[in-house]
């Protein structure tokens, strides 16, 4: 197995306030549960449970699957150790658009538990990649079409089988914009997700967090200042669409269109992966034997960055006395509205 590049490791999540008027400040209406939504706030505009189509802002859309009419059933993302991490790399057992557009870590590759990747001493029940028996495509119930990732411990114990899924037309891209909506539909304790752009000492994570818990972004500078957090209340057994929009020198993240907070700290300027990693908990009770949680995603897109649109002009204003290279989140209130109904 190739020796990987080490995460960034994790501190205790801390949430910043500032202050009842600047919550005031930042507040719009509230979505109603039946669908009706506030204007959204990320580049695309979004504000129904429907796939953008088409370029925004400063963002060239590049990559949007919505699973309609496919299927990739389970043992068909094998043999996915070609040129690993790099553009060029495929999964032997996919076929098509596929395997054209996706790849996978392979089998036998350790998840960040088991490895220690992120700086920790590697916890007593870990994970391993398996994208053969974790990952399939094909419609719901109600005919939607979806991606499923299912982790899973065997009943005997041993590794959890985790995936990591990695859209190619965006691999070894710099700045962008990365959007999905998703839902965990099958719940249990040790399983998480990651979603990131890591390397050169920089992570961008979002979606993240054990799925028992809340959707969290994290901001890990370049330049090793201090993580910034930015939870979301929303939790993982609800629809939602999570978008990140990465430009130079800021790095953004939204939940159902709603700004959740930004960092202008060391952003990357290099190169990265997008990376839907999914995998066994850094902290919190271990999956259990025999137990398992799946994943769902109705609908994917990413965009490449244009380089018009996003001068310090057009940033948002910030409250006296917060440095412009301060980390902002937004408030709770902000995200702790009725989810959509829906996908």
């Amino acid at each position: 197995m190739p020796q990987r590049e080490r995460r960034r490791g994790r501190t205790p999540l801390i949430a910043v306030t500032f202050g009842a008027a600047l919550v005031v400040a930042l507040l719009s209406a509230p979505a109603e549960a039946s669908g009706a939504s506030a204007p959204s706030e990320d580049a695309c505009r979004t504000t129904t449970i429907v796939m953008p189509r088409g370029d925004c802002g400063p963002f060239r859309q590049v990559f949007a699957e919505d699973f309609e009419g496919d299927s990739v059933p389970l043992g068909s993302f094998t043999d996915c150790d070609h040129t690993p991490d790099r553009r060029t790399a495929y999964c032997g057992g996919l076929t098509g658009e596929y395997r054209a557009n996706w790849w996978a870590y392979p089998t036998g590759w350790q998840d960040t538990a088991k490895s220690g990747a992120d700086g920790n001493t590697g916890r007593a029940v870990g994970g391993v990649y398996h994208p053969e028996d974790t990952v399939s495509v094909g419609p719901a119930d109600d005919g939607d079409g979806r991606m499923r990732i299912r982790m899973w411990r065997p009943s005997g114990g041993g590794d959890v089988h985790s995936a990591a899924l990695v859209p190619k037309r965006v691999m070894e891209q710099a700045y962008g914009k990365f959007s999905a909506r998703i839902k965990v539909t099958r719940l249990a304790a040790g399983y998480k997700s990651a979603w990131l752009h890591y390397g050169g000492g920089c992570e961008i994570d979002y979606p993240e967090q054990n799925w028992t818990d809340t959707i969290t972004a994290f901001h890990h500078p370049c330049d090793g200042r201090p993580q910034g957090s930015f939870p979301t209340g929303a939790r993982w057994t609800d629809w939602h669409t999570v978008s990140t929009e990465w430009t130079p020198g800021r790095v953004r993240f939204f939940l159902d269109g709603e700004r959740v907070g930004e960092d202008t700290r060391g952003v990357p300027s290099r190169p990265l992966s997008w990376i839907l990693q999914n995998e066994s908990a850094l902290y919190g009770p271990y999956a259990a034997p025999g137990s398992s949680a799946q994943l769902e995603i109705t609908w994917i897109t990413a965009y490449a960055y244009d380089g018009c649109g996003d001068s310090p002009a057009a940033r948002p204003s910030r409250p006296p006395g917060i440095r412009e290279d301060a980390a902002v989140p937004f408030p709770a209130d902000v995200v702790s509205r009725p989810p959509r109904s829906g996908p």
